[in-house]
């Protein structure tokens, strides 16, 4: 048991949108990543997944609208929902998921993460 501080572990990674694992409970994990552009269109059939903006502003595209998230803001994607994160500009993100979510959800692409490094 150790504490995590956040800003320090944003500090060694630099790629975008690969997922680094921080910590777990219960089945769930802790993943930072950082976000820069656009992610693809995708959903996670078992798994909801929660972001929360820790730096930078991120925005959720849903087929019937859109949500913009600023530091220290957080939305619950329920699972089944077709979504697609944007980042005009790079954004730090702490996501809240069950183990078995996969980041490109039912689409598999070069952006896919089947293993999470842990940091």
């Amino acid at each position: 048991m150790e504490k995590v501080n956040l800003a320090e572990k944003l500090t060694q990674f630099s790629d975008y949108w690969s997922p680094k694992l921080v910590g777990e409970l219960n089945g769930q994990t802790l993943r930072l990543v950082k976000l820069s552009g656009e992610f693809v269109w995708h959903h996670h059939e078992q798994e909801d997944e929660l972001f929360l903006v820790l730096e930078g502003q991120l925005t959720l595209l849903f087929r019937d609208r859109e949500v913009i998230l600023n530091p220290g803001e957080f939305l619950v994607i329920p699972r089944g929902m077709e979504h697609k994160p944007v980042a005009p500009e790079e954004v730090h993100v702490l996501l809240f998921e069950p183990a078995s979510t996969l980041n490109t959800g039912n689409i598999r692409s070069e952006r896919t993460v089947e293993t999470l490094q842990r940091i």
